[in-house]
């Protein structure tokens, strides 16, 4: 096992660079070698895709893989992601969200060296961080070595939420991390592989090329949506809360000009504020479509006061279940909830009527154990 973080020095400009932007570090690196691609629309080098400016520069590149939302980012959540082949290049393109979530060995046949580039948002359920973590265990059972490019964490300035149950892992929380996980997917790549959370680790030759000028406290906004359905700054803010709303029978806002910035049910007891879900191109079934839901707007908060906060919103889904009609019908039936929660308790002490500071305390043991466990894997000051 080889983990390395490149050179992390200053730059004269205060500029955020990523480590896309680095070409100077990269590009030796990739000399002679076949390189394989784990992208989205968001692996941007300035306003060119990662893809084209890495072609550009003579790079060969073997295969492309696409995770959730696909390669270009235009998929709905959730739905699957089909292979195909980029048409600028005419490399491959392999779905990490289709029939499986992990390269296989065909995959990687004729691959030197893979890449992750993509922006991830700081929540453990967004699954961009599971396909990093099967595409370094992938590339540790076959012996291929790993460049993360990293970006700055939008939700980096802060850490909350309970602690996966290992008896829990799936897609949206593919290991032992918080809600809030306040780490980078450098710092993220480096934590499952120290930690030996991924098989065989000690095969694994590692290399993050860090931001510059960055730390987690930097304010940041991604320069474009890292996903369809967060397409402002203070959908990504808002995410780690409002996310959890998706356990339940409540609209987010999907289908709407505001998805993650509102909530809200057809059955909800609120004429102040409402909406009306319907198909687009970022939802094309979103729940409830063509009802009206009473609810909640968020929109309004500003992103300096959600930065200021630092810490998930547990009071909105504690109240909003209070207020909810038919409590019976307000979690989904397939424990989806207990998935994004990552604990079987957190719907229990909702239903409970528990405070939340009872439910935090709850939460406080293992949030130490963990904060011990990320601060050996840190690039970047808190």
């Amino acid at each position: 096992m080889k983990i390395v973080v490149a050179q992390t020095q200053i730059s004269d400009n205060q500029r955020i660079i990523v480590g896309a932007e680095r070409l100077n570090v990269l590009l030796p690196l990739l000399k002679g070698k076949e390189v394989a691609l784990v992208v989205n629309q968001s692996s941007l080098v300035g306003n060119t895709h990662l893809v084209d400016t890495l072609r550009s520069l003579g790079v060969c590149i073997s295969v492309i893989f696409a995770p959730e939302h696909g390669f270009r980012g235009d998929a709905d959540a959730g739905e699957t992601v089909r292979d195909g082949h980029d048409l600028r290049t005419g490399a491959p393109i392999v779905s990490l969200y289709g029939k499986r979530r992990k390269p296989i060995p065909e995959d990687l046949m004729e691959t030197d060296v893979v890449i992750f580039d993509i922006q991830d948002v700081g929540a453990r359920f967004y699954t961009y961080i599971s396909t990093l973590f099967y595409v370094l265990e992938a590339c540790a059972e076959q012996g291929k070595d790993v460049i993360v490019l990293d970006r700055p964490n939008p939700n980096g300035h802060y850490v909350d939420g309970p602690v996966l149950d290992s008896r829990l892992t799936s897609f949206v929380g593919i290991a032992p991390l918080p809600i809030v996980h306040g780490c980078t997917v450098g710092e993220l790549a480096r934590l499952f592989v120290g930690e030996f959370w991924i098989y065989k680790p000690e095969s694994l030759r590692l290399l993050v090329i860090p931001c510059l000028n960055y730390t987690h406290s930097t304010p940041y906004s991604p320069p474009i949506p890292p996903s369809p359905n967060l397409p402002t700054t203070r959908s990504v803010l808002l995410y780690p809360s409002i996310c959890l709303f998706e356990g339940s029978t409540c609209s987010v806002g999907r289908g709407t000009d505001w998805p993650f910035e509102v909530v809200g049910h057809p059955d909800f007891p609120c004429d102040s504020f409402n909406f009306v879900p319907h198909a687009n191109a970022s939802n094309k079934f979103p729940i409830h479509a063509g009802w009206l839901c009473g609810g909640w707007d968020f929109s309004k908060i500003s992103v300096d006061s959600l930065r200021a906060t630092k810490q998930l919103n547990l009071n909105w889904l504690l109240q909003f279940y209070q207020q909810f009609p038919n409590k019976p019908a307000f979690f989904r039936e397939d424990h989806f909830f207990d998935l994004l929660a990552g604990t079987r308790s957190l719907q229990e002490q909702i239903e409970a009527g528990k405070t939340e500071a009872e439910i935090r305390a709850s939460w406080a043991e293992d949030l130490v154990a963990y904060r011990t466990i990320r601060q050996k894997y840190l690039i970047y000051k808190d």
